[in-house]
């Protein structure tokens, strides 16, 4: 058991030395995205070495002639890792590849109605996340992120939340849990949020969650995870409950830390 440990740490030692993110990229990688910038030198070094050892697990590639520099790569990982910080990265070992377009795509979609009628549609995506991967995002969405005066946008965040979801095999808003207790407390909260959320929405009011949360108990979570990452302050002001919740399960509590 030792001996396997030792080695592991002996990869992990070489992965982290090969595949170092230079200084003046990682840099200007915090410096685009704001809510990366985290207090405590132990926790930036945390992001630092997991997004590394991200990028060394996992393969992009892009589509119709997009190239994923390694400016994209960095922009995804590190915001993917900060999900995860606390929580590991093998949260993330159940696929590899993460495809990347330039854009928003077009997706065709068939849904049956009552009658066992079969309608096609096309939905435009940003992001989508699967079981078993792969994993797409849109460039110009990943660019979009951060703070832009209305309700949080991360569609890293977004489609990575839906990947901790899935983790079960199950796409319900209800991320793998510790206990059967510790469930219990997460579906009876996030329940009740939901439907608040959902209340707030019919009466007109707006809150520091997208309104596209109201899709579905698994999109709620999704989207409140962008909102306690990156506008945590307006997360714990309007949903304090669920800020708790969040914050109890990333281990994380990011409205101290967040700046003006």
């Amino acid at each position: 058991m030792r001996l396997t440990q030792r080695w592991r740490a002996w990869r992990e030692s070489r992965l982290l030395q090969r595949r170092a993110i230079p200084d003046p990229l990682w840099r200007l990688t915090l410096a685009r995205y704001p809510f990366l910038q985290l207090d405590h030198s132990d926790d930036q070094a945390q992001l630092r070495r997991l997004a590394t050892l991200f990028l060394a697990e996992k393969e992009f590639h892009g589509i119709a002639g997009f190239e994923v520099s390694d400016e994209v790569a960095v922009a995804v990982a590190a915001q993917a890792c900060l999900l995860v910080l606390h929580l590991g990265l093998q949260r993330y070992g159940g696929f590899v590849g993460i495809v990347m377009h330039a854009d928003q795509v077009l997706a065709k979609r068939e849904v049956m109605d009552e009658d066992g009628l079969v309608h096609e549609y096309e939905e435009e995506l940003s992001g989508e996340a699967m079981e078993g991967g792969p994993l797409m995002l849109s460039w110009a969405d990943v660019e979009r992120a951060g703070l832009d005066g209305g309700p949080a946008y991360n569609v890293v965040m977004h489609e990575f939340a839906h990947v901790l979801d899935m983790a079960d095999g199950l796409a319900n808003g209800v991320p793998p849990q510790s206990s059967t207790a510790a469930r219990a407390a997460w579906i009876t909260t996030m329940e009740a949020e939901y439907q608040r959320f959902c209340d707030l929405l019919d009466a007109g009011h707006e809150t520091a969650i997208d309104p596209y949360g109201s899709e579905g108990p698994e999109e709620f979570f999704a989207v409140a995870v962008e909102a306690f990452f990156v506008t945590p302050a307006a997360l714990l002001a309007d949903h304090p409950g669920l800020y708790a919740l969040l914050a109890g399960y990333f281990r994380q509590d990011p409205a101290t830390r967040q700046r003006p």
